[in-house]
């Protein structure tokens, strides 16, 4: 019993080092938002009369709830579709075995090599060509393309990872591609098409540079626009901007929080198969 407590002590020290290291700045956030507006505080100090009104203060300033629905209908339109698309992608490559199924996959690997900002441009005059510029449908098309070739990698990883006999079971049954794909391969696939959906859901949330260029009007694009209206209108306020940065970020560690044990059971379904 002592060599296991000794064993694990390290571990622990470890795991609560990086917990402290991780949690730590968001501590810093809440303390400097719960001070008084117009202050300037430095460090980590626990307010003696916080705040909270400041929270509401914020929230009103960077114009929070138009741009949160923004969001949420950003992350509807790009979320489901794209998940839908990239798990039917990625079976059909890694299972079915599509002629040409390796060079497509290639081609989506070269795609993880582009950055965002090498497409900017041609996106920009693309949309402008469809009449799509200043409108969500002209930003969530784009979304869905760019989160092709992460998605399709991810998928087809827990794809490979399924034995090919489930298929040919289910082939020997009567049971189609199609069948077998959502009647057996998806009800597997749940914890690699959560995680991957709350992966997604925190790209789309937090988009941009893609945001900025591709809309015009602030009050459609996503909540990481209002964390530049908010410092443009109180760049000095760091009260107020901390405040506004916590209401940005709250959705999406909530998120994560949630689903978290999805990314657990992704990411140990690769270690057991191995």
């Amino acid at each position: 019993m002592l060599t296991r407590l000794k064993d694990s002590t390290p571990k622990t020290l470890l795991l609560g080092g990086a917990a402290l290291f991780s949690v730590f700045p968001l501590l810093s956030m809440l303390s400097a938002a719960l001070q008084p507006q117009g202050s300037s505080p430095a460090g980590f100090s626990i307010p003696t009369n916080p705040q909270w009104h400041n929270f509401v203060d914020a929230w009103d300033v960077a114009n929070i709830t138009t741009l949160m629905k923004s969001s949420i209908i950003l992350v509807v339109g790009v979320v489901p579709v794209a998940v839908l698309i990239a798990s039917m992608a990625a079976y059909a490559i890694a299972q079915l075995r599509i002629p040409f199924g390796k060079v497509f996959f290639l081609l989506l690997l070269l795609g993880l090599t582009l950055p965002y900002e090498i497409v900017v441009v041609p996106l920009y005059y693309e949309m402008q060509s469809l009449g799509l510029l200043n409108t969500r449908l002209g930003l969530i098309l784009p979304l869905i393309g760019l989160n092709m070739p992460f998605a399709v990698f991810w998928m087809r990883t827990h794809f490979m990872s399924v034995p090919a006999e489930l298929s040919e079971s289910s082939a020997i049954d009567g049971a189609g591609p199609w069948q077998a794909f959502r009647r057996i391969q998806l009800p597997l696939a749940i914890p690699a098409i959560a995680s991957l959906a709350v992966l997604m859901f925190l790209s789309t949330w937090n988009q941009f540079l893609l945001a900025i260029v591709l809309i015009d009007d602030p009050n459609k694009r996503t909540m990481a626009g209002a964390l530049q209206g908010f410092v443009g209108a109180h760049s000095t306020d760091v009260v107020l901007l901390n405040a506004g940065a916590l209401l940005i970020m709250a959705p999406t560690i909530l998120v994560f929080l949630a689903f978290q044990r999805y990314f657990i059971q992704a990411m140990l379904a690769g270690a057991v198969k191995g």
